[in-house]
């Protein structure tokens, strides 16, 4: 019996060990093991798991097309109708509304921007993403355009910033080259050096810039028309293959075929430059059309509305008088895309 109860204990004590030996080779789970797991992410994950939040939106982006709509030269007080009209456009098209200089006339006060923008374009507010114009500036230093905006029209004082719409790189520009505290638009200016780092940091986006002035339009006074110290910021775009650019100031319509910095003509790596000054204010007379300008019109309010999807993008011009009035649409191929493809 001795004997019996002691093999009893052995093969007990055998048991015990060999469970105590399987438990020892399992990971461990439960609130043990999250508790541990939390305090290695808090110390070494952190930067990791930022990043990865970071990059999920550009992972829906393979597959969404973005709207990008607006124009330039927007609310006149002395007669709000254009305005108005340009407004009912953009309420029935949902996106992010693009707003290219000179939105409150005539000197972009306060009482300007709330009585005139404010009661127009002012309702998208939440969703749009300005560029000042030169009568931004009639108010010091557009102290005004920055308190309206705040945030939304970037760094207050310089005007210029970007942000992302899927696969595209939307880069806003202040063409205001001497104003007060822009900083210039020349080679190794303030704003110039920042493109080139912002352009840097996008790689592999597709690029889609606008700023109030154009480098090229027809207008019939050249000086107001064509503004050649852009010229810089354009071979910075250039240099990354920017698809597009867009700009007002010249109270019209006009579309270029894709080109150099220099006028040259340039199919597969040219920037399309469209100026749609069309947001209502009045409109301006056109002159002898320049090199590469593909179409015009100086009589007609409305809106671009750009479709950007991964690989390519869509343009339509909608005029505020329906089916009666001056149209314009086509499509273009995202360069950097392009060049992926055939690599």
């Amino acid at each position: 019996m001795e004997n019996s109860g002691r093999r009893l204990r052995l093969r007990t004590l055998c048991r015990v060990a060999s469970t105590l030996t399987l438990l020892a080779a399992i990971p461990f789970s439960g609130t043990a093991a999250r508790t541990a797991a939390t305090s290695e992410d808090q110390q070494t994950s952190a930067p990791t798991v930022e990043s990865k939040s970071k990059k999920k939106p550009q992972v829906v982006s393979k597959t969404q097309t973005y709207v990008l709509v607006g124009a330039g030269d927007i609310a006149g007080c002395s007669s709000l109708a254009g305005a108005q009209a340009t407004a009912e456009l953009i309420e029935k098209i949902p996106g992010t509304v693009f707003a290219a200089g000179d939105l409150a006339y005539d000197r972009g006060t306060a009482e300007e921007f709330h009585k005139c923008y404010d009661a127009t374009w002012g309702k998208f507010k939440d969703r749009t993403r300005p560029a000042p114009g030169n009568h931004e500036y009639y108010s010091q230093g557009g102290k005004v355009y920055f308190e309206y905006w705040g945030e939304r029209a970037g760094p207050a004082g310089k005007g210029y910033y970007s942000y992302e719409l899927g696969n595209w790189h939307v880069v806003v520009l202040n063409t205001n080259c001497a104003a007060p505290g822009v900083g210039g638009c020349g080679a190794s200016s303030e704003q110039e050096k920042w493109l080139r780092e912002d352009l840097a940091a996008h790689p592999k986006s597709c690029i889609v810039a606008y700023g109030h002035h154009a480098l090229y339009s027809s207008g019939v006074f050249k000086t107001h028309a064509i503004h050649p110290e852009l010229r810089e910021l354009w071979r910075d775009l250039y240099a990354v293959h920017a698809d597009l650019m867009l700009a007002g100031h010249e109270h019209s319509y006009e579309r270029f075929s894709p080109q150099d910095p220099d006028g040259n003509l340039d199919a597969e790596h040219g920037i399309r430059e469209i100026v749609v000054g069309t947001g209502g204010k009045s409109h301006d007379p056109l002159g002898t059309p320049l090199p590469n300008s593909e179409v015009r019109n100086s009589d007609s309010f409305g809106v671009l509305k750009l479709a950007l999807s991964p690989t390519k993008y869509t343009w339509e011009f909608i005029p505020v008088n329906g089916e009666e009035g001056f149209h314009d649409s086509g499509s273009g191929t995202c360069h950097v895309a392009a060049t992926s493809q055939h690599k």
